[in-house]
This record gives structure tokens, C-alpha cells and sequence, in this order.
């Protein structure tokens, strides 16, 4: 059964035709996800482990090139910097992204390390392991180089800048304080997926956006109430000198923490969460697509709310549609 639309929600159906009018630049660790899909009928002889019978396998973008995918699926224009491989997964990513109309004049292939590749098995929608093949090491100081030399290029023409930080070496200080002066310049906000361990990178972008897990790390405390949401928020907030943070909290929604001292708590939109993996690049990419074309922030938050709603009722890596947010806004999820 259809939850109906809030009235609120209705309004922002005009922003989504403005869309197409956004210039995103992405920034993070590009990645690609494979999905092995298969059955389970019996459990291993050599180890209690289950046997899967491999029926196919899926190959999409992931980690910040999944919000490059999120931003495609809205319609909006993207700019992508980060690091590749000289192998086959990110000659496969290069092309795919290429196809898609995704500028890459960012994007630099750094030979001495892999291309990230999160492999999961996943039987009877059920996800039964997954292996990484990744290097977490810093990438070089060429590399580096390259990315912001050619961000200078391009940064007038872009109205956001997403950062999508999954830890594997493309967002350090070293990058973060060259480019947060050059964005402060050119009067283009930083909206920051973050990583707990990189906290320190981000001082002085316009939002960031943690899940409350990964507040709960930052401030050492539990974060559960919204009035430990609260406190650890303004906390963050004065710590990192953003001007707001927006605390993803699962089956509790999202609250949103402005430096002027509003709070404002949106509660869920999913009718039934059934995979919450790239959800924070779906709210990452939907409030980025929302600023980008002249949002309010409060406004933007509800439709990454929305979205993040629609993206966890999905299996595997998220991707929510501009018509699939027009079909929730208009009949409800």
C-alpha cells in the first residue's frame, strides 16, 4: 500500500525539471561493483560454508562513480575527478562513464595502483560475503597534481562541488587544502560524504553529510535521541566550521543542523528498507542536484529524504531515477 505524499513534498515538483540546468563536479574514490548472483542448495564439505551455484553477474559504478550514476539517473551535468587503474576494471569504468557523457577531464589513471573492485555474492537476495581489491595508500603526488590542475580548468563552469569520500586514497589534506581555497574563490559550496578518519580534511566545506554511526565515532558518544543528534551535531558544526550538517539516521530519517541554530528533524520516507547499500550516495547526489539548480537547503533535504527512501527499497548498489522521484512526489511511496 502507497504511504501518500506530505503537501510540503508536492512543492517541489517543479525543481525537478530544472535538473538538466545543473553542472556537478564529483570528487572521490571511484570504484567498481561487481554482483555475482546464484543459488544455495547444500553447505561445503571442506568448510560449513554454503555452495553457491552462480547463475550470473552484474557489473555497475561504484563508491563516488555511483554518484555520478545517482546524478545521470537526475539529469544533471557532471564533471568527475579521481583515479583509476591501468586495467581492465577501470578501462571498463572509463569507457562506461564516457558513454554516459560524463567529463573525465579529471580523472587520472595512476598505474601503479589498482582499480578498486568490490566483488559481492549475493543468494536468494541475500548477500552472502563480499571481497574488496583496493589500496588505501594516498595517491601520488602527480596524480594529486593532474586532478587539481585540471579542476582549475573547468571550476567556473560547475555549481556544486560533491565530495564522496569512501577512504581509499584520492580525499587527504593534501588535496582538500589546495582545493577548498580555490572553491571558496569561485563561490562554489563543498557538500561532503565524509569518512570518520578523514574529519580533519574537511574544515570549511558548506555540508556534510555522516550517517549517525559515523557521528557516534566522531564525538565518542551514542547518538540515538534527537537530542544526542542535537549535541553531537553542533558539536560537529564548531568543530569543522561547515555551515551544516545533515545526519542520515536509518528508520529514524534525517536531521539537519544549521550553523544559525536550527534544528530540524525529517522523519523516513521508506515503505520497507530492504538494502542500504550507495544510500549515502543517493542523498549525497539528490542534494547536490537540488543546490545545484537553486534549492533552499531544507527543501533539497526532503527530496534526498525522498530519494533515500526509494534507494533503500532496492537490492544492490542504488540508483534513484528524476521520473522515480516524480512517481513518489506525486502518488506517494
Amino acid at each position: 500500500m502507497r504511504k501518500k505524499p506530505e503537501p510540503e513534498l508536492k512543492k517541489l515538483l517543479p525543481w525537478l525539471e530544472k535538473f538538466s540546468q545543473a553542472k556537478i563536479l564529483v570528487i572521490g574514490d571511484l570504484m567498481r561493483d561487481i554482483f555475482i548472483w546464484g543459488k544455495v542448495k547444500r553447505i561445503s564439505p571442506e568448510a560449513p560454508v554454503p555452495v553457491v551455484e552462480v547463475e550470473r553477474e552484474t557489473a555497475m559504478l561504484g563508491g563516488a562513480a555511483n554518484v555520478v550514476n545517482n546524478l545521470i539517473a537526475l539529469g544533471t551535468q557532471i564533471y568527475l575527478a579521481g583515479v583509476v587503474g591501468a586495467d581492465e576494471p577501470g578501462e571498463l569504468m572509463l569507457k562506461e562513464l564516457l558513454e554516459k557523457g560524463v567529463n573525465l577531464q579529471a580523472v587520472v589513471v595512476e598505474p601503479e595502483r589498482p582499480t578498486t573492485v568490490k566483488t559481492r555474492i549475493i543468494a536468494h537476495s541475500q548477500q552472502v560475503v563480499r571481497f574488496d581489491r583496493e589500496v588505501k595508500n594516498p595517491i601520488s603526488e602527480q596524480s594529486r597534481s593532474l586532478i587539481l590542475q585540471a579542476i582549475k580548468d573547468f571550476i567556473q563552469e560547475v555549481d556544486v562541488i560533491l565530495i564522496s569520500d569512501y577512504a581509499k586514497g584520492v580525499v587527504n589534506s593534501a588535496l582538500t587544502s589546495e582545493l577548498f581555497p580555490l572553491a571558496h574563490k569561485e563561490k562554489k559550496p563543498i557538500i561532503v560524504d565524509p569518512k570518520i578518519s578523514n574529519l580533519h580534511c574537511y574544515r570549511g566545506a558548506e555540508i556534510i553529510t555522516p550517517n549517525h554511526f559515523e557521528v557516534s565515532q566522531a564525538v565518542r558518544f551514542e547518538v540515538e535521541s534527537d537530542q544526542e543528534v542535537e549535541q553531537a551535531g553542533k558539536l560537529l558544526l564548531e568543530e569543522l566550521e561547515v555551515s551544516a550538517i545533515l545526519i542520515t539516521r536509518g528508520e529514524r530519517g534525517m536531521s539537519l543542523i544549521e550553523r544559525d541554530g536550527r534544528v530540524r528533524h525529517i522523519p523516513a520516507q521508506a515503505r520497507e528498507v530492504y538494502d542500504v547499500t550507495g544510500a549515502g550516495d543517493t542523498v549525497l547526489s539528490t542534494l547536490g542536484a537540488g543546490l545545484g539548480v537553486g534549492m533552499d537547503l531544507y527543501s533539497a533535504c526532503l527530496l534526498a529524504n525522498l530519494s533515500a527512501g526509494i534507494g533503500v527499497g532496492k537490492l544492490g548498489t542504488s540508483v534513484v531515477s528524476r521520473e522515480e522521484l516524480k512517481e513518489a512526489l506525486v502518488n506517494g511511496l
